[in-house]
């Protein structure tokens, strides 16, 4: 048990960014979200999920949508706890503890916004040990968690509950509501007791996000000694380094999907990256062979800084460092696989682990 104040928030925050594979939605505006709710109401509690009694209901909260809307479309701030409160109403109970759905920008600091609101805990962990697209791509759903109920919630005061038959019909459902209201909602689901949480999340998750972040800041540190911290001890492997010289990108049902382009720079000079995109980064491809897919992490980093850049701030010109990082290993499972791997988003190429 320890608590997150808003002095823990930058590590955080650039940690979670790193960990989101260039989805999770905007660092900053989950920043500010947290900040202005810590300074109102208090440090959040980050617990062990070993620290739950069994029973008692465990609540995730996340953004869904397109990460592109979310940089104009600022949530009002009222959404969250409208959220968890409205499926607390739908199930009779109240919360005990609050737990985000993955890593990323905006996605790993709404939990603490709404805790901080709600003076509930917060666990240490998420359902990815990363970001994805989809509502069932998830640890809880390879083990058989529903989704539902679900609450989504917009900036205009709309929200609803979705009952859906299974997870694949609750990401169908809940994607074209969130077009509806414009792309871009704030949804909790995923309701579980703490025995539940117990067996199905992955762990770890936001201690293993400030640990990153703070290495990624430490200014004592130059560059090339942050890159082999990150190889030597989270089992990083560098990809490419070079110049942005292309990106396509669109929005459209729901998510922000394109192509990043670079050209190689140093040791890579002459060779070039492609990587794919839907709101996370799910294939790279250098010289057009596949060095990398989900569900490993793709990462692109500042060349000169290391600082993550998400996919709705990639722009030409750009000088980056791309990195892989092995992925948790409930994907590394028949049903993982069948759910996030390559082939689920359309490419003809199995997945094949990191070689280092």
């Amino acid at each position: 048990m320890r608590t997150i104040t808003v002095a823990d928030l930058a590590d955080l925050s650039v940690g979670a960014t790193l960990l989101g594979t260039g989805g999770g939605g905007d660092p900053y505006i989950g920043s500010l979200m947290t900040e202005a709710a810590i300074s109102r109401f208090g440090p959040v509690t980050l617990i062990d999920v070993d620290e739950l009694p069994d029973e008692g209901l465990v609540i995730p909260a996340a953004m869904m949508g397109a990460p592109t809307v979310m940089v104009e479309k600022i949530p009002n701030g009222r959404e969250i706890q409208t959220a968890v409160s409205a499926l607390e109403r739908t199930l009779n109970q109240k919360a005990i503890a609050i737990m985000t759905i993955e890593a990323g920008g905006i996605n790993s600091m709404i939990p603490l916004a709404v805790a901080a609101e709600l003076g509930l805990p917060v666990i240490d962990g998420d359902s990815m040990g990363r970001a994805f697209p989809e509502l069932q791509m998830t640890s809880f759903h390879v083990h058989g968690i529903r989704a539902t109920p679900m609450a989504l919630v917009d900036e205009k005061g709309n929200h609803l509950i979705i009952d859906a038959i299974d997870n694949p019909w609750t990401e169908r459902l809940a994607r074209t509501a969130t077009v509806a209201v414009g792309g871009a909602a704030i949804i909790a689901l995923y309701p579980m007791t703490g025995r539940q949480a117990k067996m199905t999340m992955v762990r770890g998750t936001m201690g293993k996000a400030m640990e990153l972040g703070r290495l990624l800041r430490d200014t004592r540190l130059s560059v090339t000694e942050i890159g082999e911290k990150l190889s030597g001890d989270h089992g990083a492997l560098e990809l490419f380094s070079g110049k942005v010289v292309d990106v396509e990108r669109h929005s459209g049902d729901g998510f922000a999907r394109g192509t990043l382009s670079c050209s190689g720079l140093g040791a890579y000079d002459g060779s070039v990256l492609r990587i794919e995109f839907q709101n996370e980064n799910l294939i790279a491809l250098r010289d057009g062979i596949v060095v990398a897919t989900v569900p490993d992490l793709i990462c692109v980093l500042d060349r000169e800084t290391l600082m993550p850049i998400t996919t709705e701030g990639l722009t030409y010109g750009q000088r980056v460092t791309v990195y892989a990082f092995p992925c948790d290993p409930v994907w590394n499972t028949p049903k993982g696989m069948e759910t996030v791997g390559p082939r689920y988003f359309g490419y003809q190429v199995d997945y094949t682990p990191l070689q280092r």
